[in-house]
């Protein structure tokens, strides 16, 4: 399957400011790539890339005054299949967790586990280790926090996902990781495409989405506590401890975000 993704933002800075863009699709994906997704700007300015201390590609530049653009797409190739399952995989033991895992058992900016350790053992302690506990983390947030966008807050930590039972991807992903750090999974927050490939229309206005890779059976893995089911066409841009990690972009000043769109839909097949 061939995937067309990219986005396009653009701003207007009263003056110079700096920024950092992250929206290039994840090293992980490089080779599924059909042509280098450079990132582009209007005006042209020089970009310096250069890698963070998780391994994702940023741009840093300084934006002019005035009118900004960000742009960026690719094709990527996809199996096609969704998410994979593995159902049996098992929760690894502390002591044997690789060294770089352990980073995502700790807490962080917007996953507070001092706050919510005693209410995630009290839902979940008693469960079977393994996937299927990860899946009822998943299936109590899916279940217990209602979806808008107009519940979008950049404040909101993952206990303020749990006390007012609201919020965007991001909030949904906060909150289940909390949870599986708290019972000792590494977890760690993941953004880029989701497409709406499979499901029946109408479709919604692309975006970026949120969700979370977990630690399990030696290996990372999938799961979605927003959509809470496969997906086609998910396409990773970054990975870091919650969403201060990884912002799509940074801006260092005053800004208004003047224009945004997404692209994840399913190109032709080449004959």
């Amino acid at each position: 399957m061939r995937i067309l993704v990219g986005c396009e933002m653009t701003y207007e800075f009263p003056q110079p400011t700096p920024v950092i863009a992250t929206l290039n699709v994840h090293a992980s994906r490089f080779s599924d790539l059909e042509r280098p997704d450079y990132l582009i700007t209007s005006p042209a300015v020089p970009l310096d890339g250069y890698r963070d201390s998780f391994g994702n590609w940023c741009n840093r530049m300084v934006a002019p005054a005035g009118r900004f653009t960000l742009k960026t797409d690719t094709v990527v190739r996809d199996h096609g299949s969704g998410d994979t399952q593995v159902t049996d995989a098992q929760e690894t033991a502390i002591e044997k967790l690789p060294s770089d895992s352990v980073l995502f058992l700790l807490g962080s900016r917007y996953c507070e586990t001092d706050r919510l350790s005693d209410i995630a053992w009290d839902l979940f302690g008693h469960l079977p280790a393994g996937w299927s506990r990860v899946q009822a983390i998943c299936d109590y947030v899916h279940d217990r926090i209602t979806f808008g966008y107009e519940h979008a807050r950049s404040t909101r930590t993952a206990y303020d996902v749990f006390e007012e039972q609201q919020g965007v991807c991001r909030d949904f992903a906060h909150l289940a990781i909390t949870f599986c750090r708290c019972l000792n999974i590494p977890t760690r927050y993941c953004n880029g495409y989701v497409s709406d490939i499979g499901l029946p229309l109408p479709h919604a206005p692309g975006d970026f989405a949120a969700w979370m890779e977990v630690y399990l059976g030696g290996r990372w893995h999938t799961f979605d506590p927003r959509n809470n089911s496969s997906r086609i066409g998910r396409i990773l841009i970054a990975y870091g401890r919650d969403a201060a990690d990884v912002p799509l972009t940074l801006t260092f000043g005053a800004n208004t975000l003047a224009g945004f769109r997404v692209t994840t839909e399913e190109a032709p097949t080449l004959s």
